[in-house]
């Protein structure tokens, strides 16, 4: 169950412990029971390797996806990619990898011995008309910055305030990362047919004077024209937001789907066929698909 406070600032909600590998707990902050997705928006993990002793590492074997466009952002460290499309890339902080997976990819991301690990991994659910596209992946080593006065927002997607990520999108959304410079409220202007939430990353703020901690998520909501974030110097943020997705999504492992069927199929061709292709330099070593043995519904 999710820790889900409620009212006219937002609803705030607490994540659940996963464990992604034997070596890394991640926390997942979203999809919550009460809130599947913000805009198109469906998943976030936040990985922090010096919270779990001398391990903590990412090293995560070739895996699937479909449906779905992948987000790697980080505060600190380094990992490296690589896909069954050829792609072999480092990324650093400041910089986005963006993968969209389309009808179908498969993937590997392993940490670097560079700094203590720690970031973020969103997921983008893909519109019903663009979810069989041909997978592809960008790699953005410099992205736009917006001065809001106190703060710096870093546009991983989308646009604010004329600036425009060059990451492609295939709804209409928006990410940043939100640094401040100095102690303070910061505002930060908003579309107000768009829904948005608030990730704080490192230490308390405070929204309309709701508390929000380390590592909780604000859903704000739609209809409004901006927020105000009370943030310490220092303090970073992550701020996301788009249309609401007015589509049925299913999501069950790896994959976003919108049938049952479809979610049997890409498992079956995951263990049995050569669908997702190849990630190279893993040998045979690969992530097993879990069963599925219940009935998936929106």
């Amino acid at each position: 169950m999710s820790d889900l406070l409620t009212g006219a600032r937002g609803e705030v909600y607490g994540p659940r412990a996963v464990r992604l590998t034997d070596d890394l707990t991640v926390l997942r902050v979203l999809p919550q029971r009460e809130r599947r997705t913000v805009g198109a928006w469906c998943f976030l993990d936040r990985y922090r390797a010096d919270e779990q002793g001398p391990s903590g590492a990412l090293d995560v074997w070739p895996h699937p996806h479909i449906g779905l466009q992948t987000v790697t952002w980080l505060f600190s460290g380094e990992v490296r990619h690589r896909d069954s499309l050829g792609n072999d890339q480092h990324i650093r902080p400041g910089e986005l990898n963006l993968m969209t997976a389309g009808a179908g990819i498969s993937h590997a991301e392993t940490s670097m011995p560079r700094g203590v690990l720690h970031g973020l991994q969103f997921w983008i659910a893909l519109p019903d008309r663009e979810r069989l596209r041909a997978a592809s992946f960008e790699h953005h080593a410099s992205l736009p910055v917006v001065d809001l006065g106190g703060a710096l927002a870093r546009i991983l997607i989308g646009e604010l305030r004329g600036k425009a990520s060059p990451a492609s999108a295939f709804s209409p959304l928006v990410g940043m990362e939100i640094s401040a410079t100095r102690s303070g409220v910061v505002r930060v202007p908003l579309e107000p047919s768009f829904e948005y939430a608030l990730l704080s990353t490192g230490s308390a703020l405070a929204v309309n004077g709701a508390r929000v901690d380390d590592v909780k998520l604000l859903y704000l909501g739609s209809r409004r024209e901006r927020v105000e974030i009370e943030m310490e110097s220092g303090a970073l943020a992550f701020l996301f937001g788009g249309e609401p997705l007015h589509e049925p999504v299913l999501l069950w492992w790896n994959f976003v789907a919108r049938t049952h069927e479809e979610m049997i199929a890409a498992r079956n061709a995951w263990e049995h066929s050569g669908r997702f292709g190849i990630v190279a330099g893993f040998g045979d070593r690969r992530v097993p698909a879990p069963p599925l043995t219940m009935r998936l519904r929106p």
